[in-house]
């Protein structure tokens, strides 16, 4: 018995090719249908195509990741319901297709931030980066966000003013493309490669959010579990949601899945086990008071997917992506809960005991230089990654079984 490896694949536009992955040792994708747009259903014809160009590669298709929310529904816009109804033909469709776990995430507007998707290491590899200062200096200075003064300290406004002064006007122009366009149009965001003035769209998208707090967030979230959830029982499909990424508040946008309450929380607002939870340890643990074993399992029974890679947190709140089994966080702790988690399932006769892994974005090296991937999604840096995680499973197994 082992977790089933997986690696992301971004579709037919990825220039990392299945052909290539199936050279990795993963066994499973994680991908989804990047070509229909948001808020319209996936028909069945649609999902065996992709299925099938899969399992012609001798893998399977194990997570969709993602299968988009739609901003009107976070924000609850009369549109929703409608949107809704695609939403669940989608999920019917896909259990009717043998495809049973759907990541995705409840975060307006922006998916994830980084100010620096190419941080060079001490070893000449390159990761992404949060410059929290700097990312105060582009909310302050280069957006221009009405009311962002009221979401910073007096020592984080110099901060980010002193950096602000040193930035040329391609530095301003790179920043802003890495966080409004880079991170998040290769995903189905909703900034997108050829749009011209950047900046002003996005001050518009969070405009839309005026009003709207973490209760009023929660509200929409929990009207969208309780509509979803029960197609999703019906066809076998399990619903897990990504945490924030990072896991606080930014651009003075709600963050409702960052913290050990907000799980919680999501329990209490749809207790079925199909409103599940994807586990990613890059996310939760960007911040200092995120005890990931401890978290895991409080909430692993209702876990059907994860993410797994180190995050390195620095004194003054900056962080970056480190290396998978890096010890700012303890990987082998979570992945002893891990198999145990398993051990359980499978012994009280639960199906869904084969949780399927992936690594989390990957550090880029050697000839990953040499070759295009979107961001945190290099080829061999992955491939480094996952044959981490799969010696540190075989590891385990074999510590809990002669001890």
């Amino acid at each position: 018995m082992e977790l089933k490896k997986a690696l992301r694949w971004f579709g037919k536009n990825d220039p990392i090719s299945l052909a290539q992955i199936a050279q990795t040792g993963a066994k499973g994708i994680v991908t989804a249908l990047h070509h229909i747009p948001n808020g319209e259903v996936w028909a069945v014809d649609e999902i065996l195509k992709t299925k099938t160009n899969i399992e012609s590669y001798g893998l399977t298709w194990d997570v969709v990741e993602s299968l988009p929310v739609s901003e009107d529904i976070k924000k609850g816009n009369p549109t929703r319901d409608a949107i809704i109804k695609n939403y669940k033909e989608s999920v019917k469709n896909l259990g009717e297709c043998g495809i049973t776990t759907i990541c995705y995430n409840f975060m307006p507007v922006l998916d994830w931030a980084r100010t620096s998707l190419s941080y060079t290491l001490p070893n000449g590899t390159e990761a992404m980066y949060y410059q929290s200062d700097l990312f105060a200096a582009f909310d302050i200075y280069i957006l221009n966000r009405p009311q962002a003064l009221n979401d910073y300290t007096e020592v984080q406004i110099t901060a980010a003013e002193a950096i602000y002064k040193t930035l040329s006007k391609k530095d301003i122009q790179d920043i802003a493309y890495n966080i409004i366009v880079v991170t998040q149009s290769f995903i189905d965001g909703a900034v997108g490669e050829d749009e011209k003035e950047p900046v002003k769209l996005f001050l518009e998208l969070l405009a839309e959010y005026d009003g709207i707090d973490k209760a009023k967030l929660r509200e929409n979230f929990a009207y969208f579990l309780n509509e979803v959830i029960p197609t999703a029982e019906k066809h076998g499909v399990n619903l897990a949601v990504h945490p924030d990424d990072p896991p606080f508040p930014l651009l003075g946008l709600p963050r409702i899945m960052s913290a050990p309450e907000d799980f919680e929380w999501l329990t209490k607002a749809c207790p079925s086990l199909n409103n599940g939870i994807t586990f990613c340890t890059g996310s939760l643990g960007a911040r200092k008071d995120n005890n990931l074993p401890n978290i895991f399992e409080k909430f692993a029974d209702r876990i059907h997917f994860l993410h797994l890679r180190s995050t390195k947190i620095l004194d003054n709140g900056d962080f970056y992506e480190a290396e998978h089994l890096d010890e700012s966080v303890n990987l082998a702790s979570v992945m002893k809960k891990i198999i145990k988690e398993q051990i359980r399932r499978k012994a009280c006769g639960r199906l869904d005991y084969n949780m399927p892994i992936r690594p989390d974005h990957g550090h880029k090296m050697l000839d990953d230089f040499n070759r295009k991937s979107n961001p945190g999604y290099p080829l061999i840096g992955r491939l480094k990654g996952l044959a981490e995680l799969s010696g540190l499973e075989v590891g385990m197994r074999y510590i809990m079984q002669n001890n």
